[in-house]
């Protein structure tokens, strides 16, 4: 693919991306090993969680895509202990997984705006008289014990995979455990000798990462762990140890049937307390209050839980990567490029009018070994414009075999193993949580439901607005949500005079799912404004509601 341009061409779109840059600068939060956010559809509430898993479990066996999270100063710093109930073995994971199930599966909140047939259509923002919609939204190890050193040794597994050395260690003893890392120079991060302790017992194990010499943070990327156990279990007792307030915990469930947390508790979110207007922009902030409306803090909100094939080819649609050998086939640096974009080894959502091409994190550390960017240039527009901007970078190192099987290895293999995994489990399930370090005393577990009904993580409300007959101009506004609550805007929708949500409960319904059967509620908020009734579309049973007699004035139920 061909990136020849005039010197005014070069200048212009350079400009454009340096500009796109600093804009994107403005709208991210700051990410540890994450990558690059780019600006936030309007109706997608952008929640970055400080842990994000998937869980693939089938017969007994679990799968476990981990995004690994550092925030050290170097690679020589870091150090990622991980407990598990057996020994698992290793795998290179993709950031882009995550990339695309949160894209996929996160909620959207889109409001509907009819407006009355007094409204003039030249003073009507947001909507027509007929109704407008604000929408957007790679080796194993070897398992022998060749190198178990002595017999009191707690070594079972030493290896490598991709950037990182491996140790798999018996947490019989914790003294032991921590005294060989020390000793085999692996990080061991304080404060870990306090919180490994109730994951120390015969029979558990604990997986050591540590990046390999020469590699350094650029470097990281997500693992995959197979190992036998029945449920996806969270060691947040474990994460508390440097954890920073209100967490965020985002788990994706694949399986048979609707994912459950098995020993926290369930929230449903109170509508009526989104900012629809804003498109949820407050959502977050709501995720935290219902927390703390639970019991201990323990609750998880179900966010998507539907089929898996909204996933299916998102990762790999047809023709992306090519071949291995013709890549490594390519004669210069200019073609070996020009084969990665002209095969969509950029992120594949990462093109927009707005910004250029964005390639993975992985694939730019591997490139930078080889064909480093030239000074004051970020890789990503390094690449893309590379046929411009190789005059001025340091000579390549040009070795395209090695390349390409690096490339293989930690870039392909991966996306396409986690793409695999939407081809045979049928039902997604993603759950978020916040948590803070005085509560994390309990590690969530999760399993499913099979009798448990879909959740749909795109919203719906409508704004009724009412004009003067005479004048045209808007008068008052009725926000109805999606679970039936009647929001009075009583001077209009652009004016939220009188409505205060801080007053609302954040939680629906708090309940607890088990295995099989209904929910059991423990706190339910729907009663208290009026006679107990069903709650439309939402299927919950009425209880005590004494929150909600605060909002008597703001909020009504529609029947």
């Amino acid at each position: 693919m061909s990136k020849s341009f005039n010197a005014w061409e070069v200048s212009l779109k350079l400009a454009l991306t340096l500009l796109c840059t600093a804009v994107i600068a403005l709208y991210s939060r700051r990410a540890d090993a994450c990558g690059c956010f780019t600006p936030p559809n309007p109706t997608v509430p952008v929640v970055q969680a400080g842990e994000r898993i998937l869980f693939a479990v089938e017969n007994g066996k679990v799968t476990a895509h981990v995004q690994v999270q550092y925030s050290g100063a170097s690679g020589q710093d870091f150090g990622w202990l991980l407990p598990l109930p057996a020994v698992p073995t290793l795998e290179l994971g993709t950031d882009e997984l995550f990339t695309q199930l949160t894209t996929t599966t996160q909620p959207r909140y889109t409001m509907n705006t009819v407006l009355s047939p007094d409204c003039r259509q030249a003073f009507a923002s947001g909507g027509g008289a007929g109704g407008g919609s604000a929408s957007g939204g790679a080796g194993g190890g070897n398992f022998g014990f060749a190198d178990a050193g002595s017999a009191m040794s707690p070594l079972v597994v030493q290896d490598s995979v991709g950037p990182y050395d491996y140790a798999v260690l018996r947490a019989d003893s914790k003294s032991d455990m921590l005294d060989w890392l020390t000793a085999n120079h692996y990080f061991v991060p304080a404060g870990t000798d306090d919180s490994v302790g109730p994951y120390i017992h015969p029979g558990a194990f604990f997986l050591a990462l540590k990046l390999r010499p020469g590699n350094g943070t650029g470097d990281l990327q997500p693992v995959v762990l197979h190992y036998q156990s029945d449920f996806g279990v969270i060691p947040i007792t474990l994460t508390s140890t440097g954890a920073q307030e209100n967490m965020g915990v985002q788990v994706w469930m694949l399986g048979t049937a609707r994912a459950i947390p098995r020993n926290y508790n369930h929230t449903i979110l109170n509508d009526a307390v989104i900012d629809w207007p804003s498109n949820g922009a407050n959502y977050n902030n709501v995720i935290i209050r219902a927390v703390g409306e639970a019991p201990g803090k323990h609750t998880f909100v179900t966010e998507y839980a539907g089929p898996s094939t909204v996933m299916k080819n998102v990762l790999t649609p047809v023709g992306r990567f090519g071949s291995k050998s013709e890549l490594a086939a390519q004669p210069t640096p200019a073609a070996f490029i020009d084969y990665l974009f002209a095969h969509r080894f950029q992120s594949v959502s990462s093109l927009s009018m707005f910004s250029g091409p964005v390639l993975p994190g992985t694939l730019k550390a591997i490139l930078g070994k080889y064909i480093p960017p030239a000074p004051g240039f970020t890789p990503d527009t390094f690449y893309a414009y590379y046929r411009s901007l190789e005059a001025q970078a340091p000579p390549p190192n040009f070795q395209p075999q090695a390349m390409a099987n690096e490339i293989w290895e930690r870039v392909v293999v991966p996306v396409r193993a986690a793409s695999a995994l939407f081809d045979t489990l049928p039902t997604l399930t993603r759950l978020y949580s916040t948590i803070s370090p005085a509560d994390m005393n309990k590690d969530p577990a999760f399993s499913f439901n099979p009798s448990l009904p879909t959740v749909s993580n795109v919203h719906r409300a409508t704004m009724n607005v009412a004009c003067s007959r005479s004048t045209g101009f808007e008068e008052s506004a009725v926000l109805t949500t999606e679970q039936g609550w009647d929001l009075e805007y009583p001077n209009g929708r652009f004016a939220s005079v009188g409505i205060d949500r801080s007053r609302l409960p954040a939680s629906l319904v708090i309940e607890v799912l088990r295995e099989e059967g209904a929910p059991q509620n423990l706190v339910s908020n729907i009663a208290g404004m009026e006679p107990p009734q069903p709650l439309r579309g939402c299927g919950c049973q009425s209880g005590a509601g004494a929150l909600l007699a605060l909002a008597a004035l703001l909020l009504r139920r529609r029947h």
